[in-house]
């Protein structure tokens, strides 16, 4: 672990082009979400400076993504939308593109390849995102925190559990257990944070399933269950995450 480096892409922006090349664990139907293939490029292209790339020796092993936005704007009173990552996602690009200036960064993804989980990868690139928001004058991080053991339990409502504890007290959850020992509280709850919509075909090839039953469909690696209906040909995928808030003090 000594020989990782995390850089901006600002800093290193020859690594642009190699964001993708290391193996990830996202599951298939994550990759047709339809705001990320509109704006990651431009995360990339106009927000570099928040955009963070961990590299060992010559090879990338995680990436982390994070945008400015005005939590505070008129219509926004401060309070963390239901509707997550998407809408978090859409404030940020709006207010750059009106020159609204920001006042808050928000998480969009931190991955680590898949061959390097479980080294603590993952707490060191969400300590440099908030050191990176500090450094940038920033007093709080937020993070639509995608709880990594809820595909094992996909029926189990987001409400229940984002706030299951073990008896430490800390979250139930591996990775909201890193916010939490990183300094984050949990905020509240995103029922409807990303929104994956596709064809039957589409499902079937994403996932391999049939997808010919209609109501809810388990899919490896979901979050809650994936809407089925045949009788209109398509099914969509709405996904609830966690906000949780990082004070950036001292």
């Amino acid at each position: 672990m000594n020989g990782i480096r995390i850089s901006t892409l600002a800093e290193r922006p020859e690594l642009a082009d190699r964001l993708w090349d290391m193996r990830d664990s996202w599951p298939e139907f994550a990759q047709h979400d339809a705001l990320a293939w509109l704006l990651y490029p431009r995360m990339v292209a106009e927000l570099p400076q928040y955009v963070l790339v961990a590299t060992d020796g010559g090879a990338v092993v995680a990436r982390g993504f994070s945008v400015p936005f005005a939590r505070h704007a008129p219509g926004r009173e401060g309070a963390l939308p239901p509707q997550g990552w998407d809408r978090i996602l859409m404030w940020a690009f709006s207010d750059l593109r009106r020159g609204t200036a920001p006042d808050t960064v928000s998480a969009i993804e931190i991955t680590v390849a898949a061959d390097r989980q479980g080294e603590g990868l993952s707490g060191r690139m969400l300590a440099a995102m908030r050191e990176n928001a500090r450094a940038r004058g920033f007093a709080e991080v937020v993070a639509p925190v995608r709880p990594s053991g809820k595909p094992a339990e996909p029926d189990t409502p987001i409400h229940e559990y984002a706030y299951r504890t073990r008896e430490d007290g800390l979250p139930y959850d591996p990775w909201l257990r890193v916010h939490v020992r990183a300094g984050g509280v949990i905020d509240s709850v995103a029922p409807l944070s990303m929104t994956i919509t596709g064809s039957l075909p589409q499902w079937r090839e994403w996932t391999g399933l049939p997808f010919d039953t209609p109501g809810p469909v388990h899919v490896p690696g979901a979050l809650a269950p994936v809407h089925c209906a045949p009788e209109e040909g398509y099914a969509v995928y709405v996904e609830p995450n966690v906000w949780v808030r990082h004070a950036l003090t001292g």
